[in-house]
């Protein structure tokens, strides 16, 4: 079956130039999407540990609520994630607001999000900035 002149795509114009905006934040953050689309991702290895060894580690993941966070996923849409870090993409140097958009929802990823997600391990007074060392 022939497309007619009117069913053919037209020039300079595609589907993937369309911006989405229930995936992305901005025109610019799809095409930051599309440069980073190959990127590839390693799984995270799974470390089971059994009960009588290295105790004092063990017992500092439980001490720091970590569980939730050397307990790998099982499983992961590559699709979502590569999303979330183009939507993370700062719009300005030097500028982040610790949000990002992932399929029409806003998904914070500040230190008060992250701690929440890991159980409330880490508990800041209201003036206290959270310090990794």
């Amino acid at each position: 079956m022939k497309r007619s002149r009117r069913d053919a795509p037209r020039k300079g114009s595609s589907a993937a130039s369309k911006f989405d905006s229930h995936r992305f934040r901005s025109a610019e953050h799809q095409k930051r999407f599309e440069a980073i689309k190959g990127w590839s991702f390693h799984r995270e290895r799974r470390v089971q540990l059994r009960e009588e060894e290295y105790m004092d580690f063990q017992e500092e993941i439980a001490r720091r609520h970590w569980t939730p966070l050397v307990t790998p996923m099982a499983k992961f849409d590559p699709e979502v994630v590569l999303e979330f870090y183009a939507n993370a993409w700062p719009m300005e140097e030097g500028v982040q607001d610790m949000h990002s958009w992932v399929r029409g929802q806003w998904i914070p990823f500040d230190a008060n999000a992250l701690s929440q997600f890991l159980g409330d391990p880490l508990v800041l007074e209201e003036d206290q900035q959270c310090e990794f060392s």
